[in-house]
């Protein structure tokens, strides 16, 4: 199969769905040879934030020296991003081979898209030579999967609210859902939760027998004159800096370095300097990316609630108000639910489609933005919406551009073709034109 072959064979398998349960992936990895047994891996749970806590996790592992694969989803712009290797997406031409043995060794199996790309993964990591890989879950970790490996490490990050028709109505199911990966004796790096979702989180732990290592708790993360500093009992990683930008990133960091510490009392080579090396050079797309103008354009894959109040923090936090919002989500999702906290800092709503899959009507999101008072326009695709955004915005405001990443990756693909633009503003820093 050439790529593009190999792109319709997977994409093809979304005919069956999403379909949680372990058996068929037990299966198919078996007739592999079990390729997960070659190396060992770090499983990261959560709702928000444990993309960039994996990144962030390879990242200082990559610099400890260590040979690291990284396995996340969905991508951004290229399904190989999905699959990297110290830092690099595999090579089109690995990914047809993988799939290609994926696909003669599923056989009758009826394989998901989800289990063939988690199978695809873990053979990569097997014929590279990894020593450790990062394992992102896809929807919750239970029947993920993903959750067929045996972790050296397994960290939840914050749980909250989302994918309710497959995890549960209310926040304690879904972080039961993700406890699922808490496995019988292994450490669990547990990041900021609710109250009600840490009490599941700390009672599956107790009932595993797996050892826990809690934010504010067992770690902590203080602000000093030259950075971040992590703290795990009497060790600590001082003179931290994040590239990526938020305040919940630094929440998202001092997991990452909480779990590098565990590491190294483990015998990885984690150093104090592969951990600050790792916040000076960290790159996770699409989540909170400026880019330089004029105007500035702020993009962030926020497609939750909690994502969005993360989102809206950060534009607090730089006195950013009343400006564009060109905004796109995902079938399934609800605006009213979704973009609460935008409606006391919006400018003028700008409401598209996501581009690909499916996508909630823009009519349903302007219905929302009308209830709130904000001045509303829908249009049939993102670039049309983004036309007429940058058009209209003022140089001293930026235009937000959230929702789905699939929006986020249309928008940045379409940045990346305007002369205007030539590429992400430096990370940390208000982009040029960005204040108010």
């Amino acid at each position: 199969m050439d790529f593009q072959q190999t792109l319709d064979y997977l994409y093809g398998l979304q005919l069956f769905g999403i379909k949680l349960g372990l058996e068929n992936t037990r299966v198919l990895l078996e007739r592999l040879g079990n390729p997960q047994s070659a190396f060992s891996c770090l499983h990261v749970a959560g709702t928000n934030g444990k993309g960039s806590v994996s990144a962030f996790l390879a990242e200082t592992l990559q610099q400890a020296g260590v040979r690291t694969g990284l396995y996340t989803s969905p991508h951004l712009h290229c399904f190989t991003e999905r699959i990297r290797i110290d830092g690099q997406p595999v090579s089109r031409d690995f990914a047809c081979l993988l799939a290609a043995d994926v696909k003669a060794a599923s056989n009758s199996l009826p394989i998901t898209f989800f289990e063939a790309t988690t199978a695809m993964a873990l053979l990569a990591f097997q014929r590279s030579g990894v020593e450790i890989a990062i394992l992102e879950t896809g929807l919750g970790g239970r029947l993920d999967a993903t959750n067929v490996v045996e972790p050296v490490l397994s960290l939840i990050t914050p749980i909250s609210l989302d994918h309710q028709e497959h995890l549960g109505d209310d926040l304690a199911q879904i972080a039961a859902e993700k406890a699922g990966i808490i496995k019988p004796s292994v450490p669990v790096v547990i990041g900021r939760q609710q109250a009600e979702a840490c009490e599941v989180l700390l009672d599956a732990a107790r009932r595993s027998g797996a050892s826990v290592c809690l934010v504010d708790r067992d770690y902590h993360r203080i602000e000093a004159a030259d950075g971040q500093t992590v703290c795990l009992g009497d060790r600590q990683v001082s003179g931290l800096t994040n590239r990526l930008v938020g305040e919940h990133q630094l929440d998202n960091m001092a997991q990452a370095v909480a779990a590098g510490l565990l590491l190294a009392a483990e015998g990885w080579p984690v150093t104090e300097e592969a951990c600050r090396q790792a916040g000076r050079l960290v790159f996770w797309p699409g989540r909170l990316e400026w880019w330089d103008g004029p105007p500035a354009v702020l993009l962030d894959a926020a497609h939750n609630a909690a994502g969005v109040a993360s989102l809206v923090a950060h534009l607090e936090q730089r006195e950013i108000s009343d400006m564009p919002v060109l905004v796109g989500l995902s079938r399934g999702r609800r605006p009213a639910q979704v973009l609460k906290s935008l409606a006391g800092i919006a400018g003028d709503v700008y409401a598209v489609p996501v581009g690909v899959g499916g996508s909630v009507d823009p009519v349903e999101i302007a219905a929302w933005a009308q209830t709130q008072g904000l001045k509303v326009s829908c249009y049939a695709t993102p670039e049309a919406g983004l036309e007429a955004a940058l058009a209209a915005c003022r140089a001293d405001l930026p235009l937000v551009v959230c929702g789905s990443l699939f929006l986020v990756a249309a928008v940045r693909k379409k940045l990346c073709e305007l002369q205007s633009f030539d590429g992400p503003a430096g990370f940390g820093e208000t982009a040029a034109g960005a204040s108010s």
